[in-house]
């Protein structure tokens, strides 16, 4: 199964999700602004709250800048509302169970996991523009310093 991954200058693909409050949020409510939307395995695991937690704190030069930030995973509504609520993340945790939001953007399929080819989750960064076109297409990103470089390579 080979992921078909997005490069910059593509559209980005359309989808609306659940967030941790089941109330849906679409890709479409971000036109006009840049928006970071991240593909993360799974709510509460040591990586993805490093990340997740690294996102909330560089959040507001983020927002300064004129990037909102969202968080996609597997996991269910009730998980990612724990999973916010005890880390205090301040941006959305989108629900995708069925995994096709994260098949559309490659962020799932065949990966190395301690040199055992696995499918799963990808750990993918975009950076969508206020026209909806991808700008930055990260995939395998490290959980830790991620959002560092990201801010360095968006001068942010």
């Amino acid at each position: 199964m080979t992921n078909q991954r997005l490069s910059p200058g593509d559209t980005a693909p359309a989808f609306t999700l659940p967030d941790a409050d089941g109330k849906e949020v679409s890709l479409a409510d971000y036109r006009g602004r840049k928006v970071i939307v991240y593909f993360y395995p799974a709510a509460s695991t040591p990586g993805c709250t490093k990340q997740a937690c690294d996102f909330r704190d560089n959040l507001a030069e983020l927002n300064e800048a004129g990037i909102d930030v969202l968080g996609v995973s597997p996991d269910k509504p009730a998980k990612l509302a724990k999973f916010r609520d005890a880390e205090g993340l301040t941006f959305p945790l989108l629900s995708d169970p069925e995994r096709a939001v994260l098949t559309a953007w490659g962020a799932f399929g065949e990966k190395t996991m301690y040199g055992k080819t696995v499918t799963g989750v990808i750990r993918s960064t975009f950076l969508v523009d206020e026209q909806g076109k991808i700008e930055v297409a990260q995939y395998n990103v490290r959980a830790t310093g991620h959002v560092a470089k990201l801010r360095r390579d968006l001068s942010v």
